[in-house]
């Protein structure tokens, strides 16, 4: 099965720092490395992490209404972006349901979209039936690396100085040791980084440089996992899918008011009455009591019934203890509401909290999650 699984440029670097493999959307990626998913979620929190996400989707649109033609796919303000500013939004149906979570990025020549690993096959085909197949330049040669945690900004400055000005959730053409690289100040950790995408040919030499670092540690899945449902952040094919809307998402703030207003994507009709009238669930924080993690599709219940499930669980090295997020009816969303789990048939207190569970350090203004 390995030998069909692909490999980021980075394959050969994992294995020489000692990563433990698995399959992830069909790449043969690293889960951790020696030190252990634990240490590598606190190293992550206390100084900086650096991880290959190079799985996932790299996309240029072009064209002069690739903004305009990109809006009507999502319901995010696109064409409201100037050059070097990103935004965080989402591919939906027309069930007001989301297809994939996505960042996208205007830049002087094209709008530059980061898409998931698992989707980003279907996102392609997507985007080239509405704009065009001469529109969406797949880019699978280049690579993508995280680096995340309060020190990296002093790791990525000693290479790239200018980075250190960059805002939170915008973006900038650098040079890392005379390797070309667009860089965002961002990152799904709920910590100060940055994401880094550089041809992938140069992607070992540039991760060898930032490892070299005192700050930086290599980090696999496992702990990137833990760290953003701690930081209350979405898993799409978790805590998102076709069958979920943003607004039952808690991301009703990623939808401007023009949009909001106007419409004009898949599933406008749906998500506009939604936000009027509330959803019928919502995603909310999920403190178990006692040690016993809660792992997604674990009943949530209340009042003696199911009014709910978990969509990810395990336990938050920074938290302390176990943490989960999930969907609950809308009468039992609200903080402090005393609820149950079903684990393994025994039902163990809980209680609906606020996320995130660990507060988000982003360079400036706050990336919420609700």
């Amino acid at each position: 099965m390995s030998q069909e699984l692909k490999q980021t440029p980075l394959h050969a670097l994992h294995a020489e720092l000692g990563a433990k493999f698995v399959p992830f959307a069909g790449y043969d990626m690293p889960v951790q490395y020696p030190a252990g998913i634990l240490k590598e979620h606190l190293a992550t929190r206390a100084s900086a992490g650096l991880f290959d996400v190079s799985h996932m989707g790299q996309v240029r649109l072009t064209g002069p209404d690739a903004d305009v033609q990109l809006e009507r796919l999502v319901p995010g303000d696109i064409v409201a972006l100037q050059p070097g500013e990103m935004r965080y939004t989402m591919f939906t149906n027309e069930r007001g349901g989301v297809l994939d979570d996505l960042m996208v990025t205007r830049r002087a020549d094209d709008v530059f979209l980061v898409v998931n690993a698992g989707c980003k096959d279907a996102d392609i085909a997507l985007l080239r039936t509405a704009l065009g197949e001469g529109a969406v330049d797949y880019q699978p040669d280049r690579a993508l690396l995280a680096l995340q945690g309060p020190g990296a900004v002093a790791a990525l400055a000693r290479l790239a100085p200018e980075s250190a000005a960059l805002g939170f959730m915008k973006a900038a053409s650098v040079s890392i040791a005379g390797t070309a690289a667009w860089i965002s100040r961002s990152g799904y950790t709920g910590e100060d980084g940055f994401e880094i995408s550089l041809p992938g040919a140069a992607a070992d030499a540039v991760a060898r440089l930032l490892l070299a670092q005192p700050e930086v540690a290599p980090v696999g899945l496992g702990a990137r996992d833990s760290l953003r449902l701690e930081a209350g952040l979405c898993l799409y094919g978790n805590d998102l899918t076709p069958d979920i809307t943003p607004i039952e998402a808690g991301l009703t703030w990623t939808i401007s008011k023009r949009r909001r207003e106007g419409g004009g994507f898949p599933g406008d009709a749906v998500i506009q009455a939604q936000i009027a009238n509330g959803p019928a669930r919502r995603r909310v924080g999920i403190q178990p009591e006692g040690r016993a993690p809660a792992r997604a599709h674990t009943a949530v219940l209340g009042g003696g019934e199911v009014i709910g499930e978990v969509t990810s669980g395990g336990f938050g090295p920074s938290a302390g203890g176990p943490v989960a997020m999930g969907y609950v009816a809308r009468g039992f969303a609200k903080a402090g509401t005393a609820i149950e789990l079903d684990i393994r048939g025994k039902r163990h207190a809980a209680a609906v909290v606020k996320l995130p569970f660990t507060p988000h350090r982003y360079a400036k203004q706050d990336l919420r999650s609700t």
